[in-house]
């Protein structure tokens, strides 16, 4: 509404006086970019890898989990298994550290910036040890491992006998 009601000389010189600044917003958008990655083995959500890595597992659990969840479990008993259920644990544990290290990296340091290295200790105790740990002992467990612990979920309590 005010450009209308506006000269055309004043609308002239205001777009002017806005090419000017404009030059010297360039010159820093120009600069060296600063180097935010951390090089601690904590920092699990820094560089391409960790990105590629993440997506990747989040591509395995998609189509896997269901495969290995839906499959008859004749086809899945024993060392096969164990075996993939170790082999979920170590995705699932992987994939919610880094994905805990991206939360932490964007919201932790509007709190605190001193509190992103122990959020980081945070998070792989928790996602990435404790959770393995807890789901490799689910996933060696000879009731059925992850898929007989998910299947439990829906299964009916058993009634005590009297």
């Amino acid at each position: 509404m005010l450009r209308l009601a506006q000269r055309p000389a004043l609308r002239c010189a205001a777009s002017s006086h806005r090419r000017a600044a404009l030059p010297a917003r360039r010159a820093l958008s120009d600069a060296a970019p600063k180097k935010t990655s951390s090089s601690s083995p904590l920092a699990g959500d820094t560089g391409k890898k960790a990105t590629h890595l993440h997506h990747h597992m989040t591509t395995f659990l998609a189509a896997a989990t269901p495969l290995y969840l839906l499959a008859p479990d004749a086809y899945t008993d024993g060392t096969l298994d164990k075996s993939f259920g170790l082999l979920l644990a170590s995705a699932m544990a992987g994939h919610s550290w880094i994905g805990m290290n991206y939360v932490a990296t964007d919201y932790v340091p509007k709190i605190s910036k001193a509190l992103l290295g122990p959020a980081r200790v945070f998070n792989a105790a928790l996602g990435g040890a404790d959770g393995f740990l807890g789901l490799a002992k689910i996933a060696f467990n000879g009731k059925g491992g992850i898929k007989g612990a998910v299947k439990g979920l829906w299964r009916p309590a058993a009634k005590p006998s009297e």
